[in-house]
Order: C-alpha cells, then structure tokens, then sequence
C-alpha cells in the first residue's frame, strides 16, 4: 500500500509539472481562441490511459506501484478536469456560448479518440512484439 501511494505521489508530481511547463510553453508561444494547452494535455492523457489500460490487461504481472504512477499518478497529475471545467464557466460567464460548446464538443470528441488510438496503437505495438 505504501509503496503505491509514493508511486502515485511520485508520478503526479511529473504530471503537474508537465502540465505547468505545457501551459506555460503554450501561452508564451502559441496564441489560440481556446485553452489550447488544457486540451493538449487532456488528449494526451487520453491517449496515454487508452495505450496503457490494453499494456495492462496484456500484461498483467506489470508492478501494480508502476501502473498507479502512470495512471492515477502521471496521467491524473498531467490531466485536469477542474481547470477544463473552471474554463468552460468563465466562456459561458462570458456569454462565448459558442467557443464554450466547441471546446466541450473537440474536448469529449478528441478525448475519446484519444483513447481508442491509443489502445489501438497498443495492440499493434503487442502484436509486433509477441
């Protein structure tokens, strides 16, 4: 038990920052009418869970410390539902319904193909190596 709540204290830590660094790389260089850096790191911690979740199921003798550090740890600490959440109230606050609407629509659409090519690209990377 120890061993998995260090494992996840060490992974979110790696997730935080990443998604800090992101953020702040993305605001300095990129300039977008969405919070573009939310959705990056939302989609690729989709498509970091759906590799991993197939990685896991197929191979099942996988430490349980090092699959609560990259999931619950580094993909919990690098996702962020709350600030995607936060992001949405200030668009509607701000009546940018339609802004609002496609940053939920590409968030829940991409995030969800995200996954499936994730786990996709698991199972073939699986099938190559077995």
């Amino acid at each position: 038990m120890l061993y998995n709540v260090l494992a996840v204290f060490l992974g979110g830590g790696l997730g935080a920052v990443s998604r800090y660094l992101t953020g702040y790389y993305m605001l300095k260089y990129i300039s977008f009418n969405l919070p573009f850096a939310t959705l990056c790191v939302n989609i690729v911690g989709c498509f970091i869970l759906g590799f991993l979740y197939i990685l896991f199921i197929s191979k099942p003798d996988i430490s349980p410390a090092l699959k609560f550090a990259l999931t619950a740890g580094f993909c919990g600490g690098l996702t962020t539902f709350s600030t995607f959440s936060l992001e949405l109230f200030e668009m509607i606050g701000q009546q940018r319904f339609a802004h609002a609407f496609m940053y939920l629509l590409l968030s829940i659409l991409i995030g969800l193909l995200a996954v499936a090519l994730g786990a996709y690209l698991c199972k073939v990377i699986l099938n190559l190596i077995n």
